[in-house]
């Protein structure tokens, strides 16, 4: 799965030409990482990713901000473990690498951090390696598996090379268990990947919701979900903070809980219109 709203070398923008990749990349399907990508302003995406982007974009224009809403959370936490001394990330939907991702963040604070990526798009995957072979992260491993296979995401050989599940780790699922769908049992999902970490370790979790959507704006709601539906590769399941707060079993949310991401241990003062944003956030530990 890949990360982020709803989020190798460039892949071609909308003022360049497209350039030629492999035909086993479906580049005619809209997938949620290069939408992501658009939001953000990045060039890592094809004619499909951008055209799905912007009926998104008609109908919710202030998508651009969630989108860095949700980076920005994923920023404050990563930086916040890494200081409480956690040197270990499983970053499972990863989305196309750009500033700010968990690696450049943990290894800020800690360059021995060891960030394993996990995603299921080639694309994101091709742009990932290069992007660490070019700055030569050996603690950086990039995987290709799918988040509602978490059995072989443990057993993943790279993974278990990167990852010491012998000591804390902290587990990143950032905006991306809304493409998981019920039918698919999220639940099964995460309790097999919070019962692999030991004591002490942490999870990041971020999800869309339809909490603060307006009921003037249920429609354009609903419209934004049709369209991961029918044009990307995975559709978008809204989900209230009740059920966001069961994927985190029984670990302890530290303060402030389960909000928007943007009430997340802020920085500065959240601008008013903050609360608007259609993501909740967590970090919680595992006691």
């Amino acid at each position: 799965m890949s990360r982020d709203v709803f989020s190798g070398a460039a892949l071609g923008s909308a003022s360049s030409p497209e350039p030629w990749v492999p035909p086993v990349i479906d580049t005619g399907v809209a997938h949620p990482a290069r939408m992501y990508d658009y939001y953000l302003g990045g060039k890592d995406n094809f004619p499909a990713d951008r055209e799905a982007a912007e009926r998104i974009l008609a109908v919710g224009p202030q998508t651009r901000v969630f989108a860095q809403a949700n980076r920005a959370f994923l920023g404050r936490a990563v930086r916040f473990l890494a200081e409480q001394g956690i040197d270990q990330f499983l970053d499972i939907g990863t989305g196309i690498p750009a500033a700010g991702n968990t690696h450049e963040v943990a290894q800020s604070v800690n360059p021995a951090a060891r960030v394993a990526y996990v995603d299921n798009d080639p694309i994101v995957l091709a742009h990932a390696r290069a992007l660490m072979a070019g700055h030569g992260l050996g603690a950086t491993t990039v995987v290709q598996a799918d988040l509602r296979d978490p059995a072989a995401i443990l057993a993943d050989p790279a993974v278990r090379a990167a990852i010491d599940f012998d000591r804390p780790v902290a587990l990143m699922l950032v905006a991306v268990l809304h493409f998981v769908t019920e039918a698919e049992d999220p639940d099964a999902v995460t309790a097999l990947l919070r019962d692999a970490l030991p004591s002490g370790s942490y999870l990041v979790l971020s999800h869309a919701t339809g909490d603060f959507v307006p009921p003037a704006q249920a429609t354009d709601a609903r419209t934004i979900t049709e369209v991961y539906k029918q044009r990307a590769t995975s559709p978008l399941t809204l989900r209230t903070g009740d059920r966001i707060r069961e994927f985190f079993g029984d670990f302890a949310l530290l303060d402030p809980g389960l909000v928007q991401v943007p009430y997340w241990r802020p920085e500065q003062e959240v601008p008013a219109e903050m609360a608007q944003v259609v993501f909740y956030g967590g970090v919680a530990r595992k006691a």
